[in-house]
């Protein structure tokens, strides 16, 4: 089903999970004005076509050690965009150095650093 054939009580339910997934049933219910086993049917529908893909904790580049946080196949120039987080530009330095030792696989790369956080998974960041 396309976000176009959903209705009013639908995209406010996603818009509200968007901003926070642990919204119970019963919250859901009394901000949208409908009982809490409709909401709850209406967020199993909405999982069920795949309108919501799962619920996570988004964790900050330091509580995640991971480098490595997306992966991309990509038109254009390039083939893949990797979204990376590291704990400075030491760390770059060698994630670069390493990938770069890949010259059978990689041709080239090309690098961006974040200045600031605006805008992350459709939830505007709080101010600095």
């Amino acid at each position: 089903m396309a976000i176009d054939s959903l209705d009013d009580y639908d995209k406010e339910i996603l818009k509200l999970l968007r901003d926070n997934g642990r919204l119970t049933n019963q919250e859901l219910s009394d901000i949208v004005g409908l009982s809490s086993s409709q909401c709850s049917r209406r967020r199993i529908a909405l999982e069920q076509e795949g309108h919501i893909l799962g619920y996570h904790a988004q964790l900050s580049p330091k509580g995640d050690g991971t480098p490595v946080r997306d992966v991309y196949k990509v038109t254009g120039s390039y083939d893949y965009l990797m979204k990376v987080a590291v704990e400075g530009l030491p760390a770059l330095n060698a994630l670069i150095t390493r990938l770069a030792a890949l010259r059978d696989c990689i041709a080239s790369l090309r690098t961006s650093v974040v200045l600031e956080r605006i805008k992350e998974n459709g939830v505007l960041m709080p101010a600095a």
